[in-house]
């Protein structure tokens, strides 16, 4: 199988890491790629957002599957352009993925299919957003209706940060905070068939103890040890398949991943968000221990085949990611700082690094920085404990100028 990946960032490099370990996978190809994918895969330069330009490539390479990472090119349709050429691609189409594009949307999805969810108001005005502010109260829940990078959402006990993130959106919607537990929870699925993968956990704040600004996701592990046996058993009835058979009876049916973000509340489980696509950084411990080989269960997603799947078989230990960012991240990132110290953290047992934000510099040949987030540094072992000593050994062999990183990923978990 002849395989393209669409993206460029960390989860984008851990899914072509799979794939490249994967015997079914002869050729391996990513556009636009970054510095530490072109080890594994051949780059080639694309505009993720432009359809045609995605699809002409793919037809080029005689690709037989293409595989869409980041919600943005999924939005713009990016993979309908590649279906309109008969070619198999891992992603939804541009109506399916709404269920990310609009907080909106989404909401009158899961009303429709009985899906446990905060109550929300969506709003448009002034007077609509003062309103909804003050029938919750605080803590505030403020989420930018469109897509926003993982930054679209506020959540604040200041009344005023929150009405003003309400006014800077064009839309917005407002719902009540959902205390508990967060847990990110993959689902690939063809549109009716949906097979769910192991839960993760992400650390969305920029520093120790949860505390800072919201950020894109600073590390992530996999399993969680303090979670219900039967949880993921229970997404699946009560979330994943409604969500999926209302978008079907819709005629907008969902392929691809489902990503339900979830509150595990005081009154159960809720849903926070969906994502369309694999979630970063939780791609990389849910990968790191996948065993079934990837390329046949992304194949079977796109071609309508995974009710003919066995079970899909995963690693015992665990798996832990810690993201090295950039200066001042989550403002705006100093980029071209160079990267030292990437050999010595990959020789740590058991650990490897996925770049995000990284490229070649075009005189030195060195890999420096190329965005906030610049990379997940990822470990596995036989527990949580022992995959996230891994981690941090290997992140400490490490060096760019001003880089930072939190200390706590999956420290309680590890207990």
């Amino acid at each position: 199988m002849k395989v393209l990946v669409i993206g460029g960032g960390a989860r984008e490099h851990a899914l072509c890491r799979s794939l490249s370990l994967d015997p079914d996978v002869t050729a391996l190809h990513c556009a636009p790629g970054n510095a530490g994918i072109g080890e594994v895969a051949e780059v080639h330069p694309v505009d993720a957002l432009d359809g045609a330009a995605v699809a002409d490539l793919a037809g080029a390479l005689g690709a037989d599957l293409v595989v869409v990472g980041p919600e943005a090119p999924l939005v713009a349709g990016v993979a309908d352009a590649v279906r309109s050429r008969g070619i198999p691609v891992f992603g939804p189409s541009a109506e399916a993925a709404r269920l990310e594009g609009s907080k909106a949307f989404a909401k009158s999805v899961m009303a429709s299919a009985n899906v446990p969810t905060a109550r929300s108001y969506v709003c448009t005005t002034p007077a609509e957003i003062d309103a909804a502010l003050d029938a919750f109260g605080a803590p505030y829940v403020v989420k930018d209706d469109g897509l926003a990078a993982g930054k679209g959402v506020v959540v604040t006990d200041d009344l005023a940060a929150a009405r003003e993130h309400a006014l800077a959106c064009d839309r917005v919607v407002i719902e009540e905070f959902l205390d508990g537990p967060e847990v990110s929870l993959f689902a690939v699925t063809d549109g009716e068939t949906v097979v769910p993968l192991q839960p993760a956990q992400d650390f969305k704040r920029a520093l120790d103890g949860d505390e800072g600004p919201n950020t894109g996701g600073m590390g992530a592990y996999s399993p969680l040890p303090w979670a219900d046996p039967e949880l993921v058993d229970e997404v699946l009835r009560t979330v994943l398949q409604p969500t999926v058979d209302e978008l079907r009876r819709r005629g907008t049916p969902f392929s691809g991943l489902l990503y339900a973000g979830l509150a595990i509340t005081s009154r159960g489980v809720r849903v926070i968000e969906f994502n369309a696509r694999f979630g970063d950084p939780e791609t990389q411990v849910v990968l790191a221990r996948l065993k079934t080989p990837l390329a046949g269960l992304l194949h079977a997603s796109a071609t309508g085949t995974l009710a003919a799947l066995p079970p899909l078989r995963w690693d015992e230990g665990a798996a832990v990611t810690v993201v090295v960012a950039a200066h001042n991240y989550p403002g705006t990132p100093r980029t071209g700082d160079a990267i030292e110290g990437l050999a010595e953290a990959d020789a740590v047992e058991g650990a490897y690094v996925l770049h995000a934000g990284t490229e070649r510099d075009a005189q030195s040949g060195a890999v420096v920085g190329a965005g906030g987030r610049v990379l997940s540094v990822t470990a596995t072992g036989a527990d949580l404990g022992r995959a996230r000593e891994r981690a941090y050994e290997a992140v400490s062999r490490i060096r760019m100028d001003g880089s930072q990183y939190r200390t706590d990923i999956a420290a309680k978990a590890a207990g």
